[in-house]
């Protein structure tokens, strides 16, 4: 047998961007997949079981991504998908003619993926990020991440260590 017989290419192991939560467990102020958008829940309401039926969870959620809103009941009992979602802070160096933002991680390494928003949601904040980063304060910028996309939602003035 040669070394080349047991050579494997590295496969993506399938990990999920979400996980699964009972319908009946799910809390306002959490996060859920709503036909199929990572929402952030508004609004969460059970009806009582019928003579032959479940009990049901009404939800209504934001999309965190866009905004949007989205509903769905599903029965209490049943399982609902529950995207995975994290929130970082890093340094803003530099915003691009083009919207494009370098931001520096806690390692020192640089990330140049991502743009400010440009919906009209997010107005306020590209003004906020873009008229205190042209004032010359340190800024952290705050992104969300779920089922592979990202998206600044924040920033705050840096405090000196």
């Amino acid at each position: 047998m040669s070394d080349d017989e047991n050579q494997f290419e590295q496969g993506n192991a399938g990990s999920s961007h979400t996980y699964t939560e009972s319908a009946g467990s799910l809390k306002k102020g959490g996060y859920v997949m709503l036909k199929g958008h990572p929402c952030k829940i508004t609004d969460v309401s059970t009806s009582k079981a019928g003579k032959h039926g479940h009990a049901k969870a009404s939800i209504v959620g934001k999309d965190i991504f866009t905004n949007k809103t989205y509903e769905d009941s599903a029965p209490t009992s049943h399982n609902v998908d529950v995207p995975f979602v994290t929130k970082k802070e890093y340094t803003l160096m530099d915003i691009q003619g083009d919207g494009f933002v370098i931001l520096m991680n806690d390692d020192g390494s640089t990330k140049e993926d991502l743009k400010l928003p440009e919906t009209e949601d997010d107005f306020n904040l590209v003004k906020e990020v873009r008229d205190q980063f042209e004032a010359g304060k340190d800024l952290l910028i705050s992104v969300l991440s779920a089922m592979g996309e990202e998206k600044i939602v924040g920033c705050r003035e840096a405090q000196d260590k």
